[in-house]
């Protein structure tokens, strides 16, 4: 479930705030708010830290971007140098051993930015108009994502794409993906997308046709399982937006992009 800037975002956007890094390492923290009796933050205070972290700024066609010279684009910046290091040598060792090495991102903020989109509607989400933003298939990428991906590539490790979008917005997503220059591995077997009128099977009992109850952790854990299990790969590092993406194993390493715009459990 997608939640909205008004509740769930507070606790990352202040985190962001004091200057804390999303880095490598296992995703446990900040998942929730807790209920307070104290005064919450000033959401229109949050709304400002949230566009000084981006450097939120409207182009000549009026499209809200992120700074690339912004403490977002900075910390993003960290990230990627650490994750390249770590692919480097986690490929070369699996490479050793006989292993596929693999690497999965998820696309939404991970990607795929979508600053504009909680700009334009207030951090709200709702069905219809996020349908018709990602269908435009314009969305700019975050920084460093595709030479990220084509870096990982170029080091003998297979990419995948885990994300929550639906199997409607297939032919959008990969659009948008080869606008930005992450063209690798764009097919169907590489690119898992939610499906539920028609589930994978190794999701199990939470995703039967027709009825789908899998948490978004059981959904992204399940298929970095099978990319393992069944595809026979060694998942040497997850990236995404979110700690639901990140969470409940099969991946070596984990990587929590910044996100203070919205949260999913």
């Amino acid at each position: 479930m997608r939640k909205s800037l008004r509740a769930a975002a507070v606790v990352a956007a202040c985190t962001v705030a004091g200057g804390a890094l999303y880095a490598a390492g296992a995703a446990t923290a900040g998942q929730s708010t807790a209920n307070s009796t104290h005064e919450p933050y000033n959401i229109g205070l949050l709304v400002k830290d949230i566009d000084t972290y981006y450097g939120t700024t409207a182009d000549s066609n009026g499209v809200y971007q992120a700074s690339p010279d912004s403490p977002y684009a900075q910390d993003l910046a960290r990230m990627d140098a650490d994750a390249k290091r770590y692919i480097d040598k986690a490929a070369r060792k699996a490479h050793r051993h006989g292993e596929k090495p693999a690497v999965v991102f998820d696309i939404d903020d991970t990607l795929l930015l979508s600053l504009d989109y909680e700009k334009r509607y207030n951090y709200t989400y709702n069905s219809t108009t996020w349908a018709d933003y990602v269908n435009k298939a314009d969305r700019p990428a975050v920084f460093g994502s595709p030479e990220l991906v084509q870096y990982a590539a170029s080091k003998g490790v297979e990419v995948f794409y885990n994300s929550g979008l639906s199997e409607a917005q297939r032919s959008a997503a990969v659009e948008n993906l080869k606008k930005i220059g992450a063209d690798v591995n764009l097919d169907a077997d590489h690119m898992f997308l939610k499906d539920k009128a028609n589930p994978p099977a190794y999701l199990g009992d939470c995703a039967t046709p027709g009825t789908w109850t899998c948490t978004t952790v059981q959904y992204k854990s399940g298929t970095r399982k099978h990319i393992e299990d069944d595809l026979g790969y060694e998942v040497i590092a997850s990236f995404g937006d979110q700690y639901s993406d990140l969470e409940g194993g099969y991946a070596g390493r984990t990587y929590k992009l910044p996100n203070p715009t919205y949260f999913v459990s």
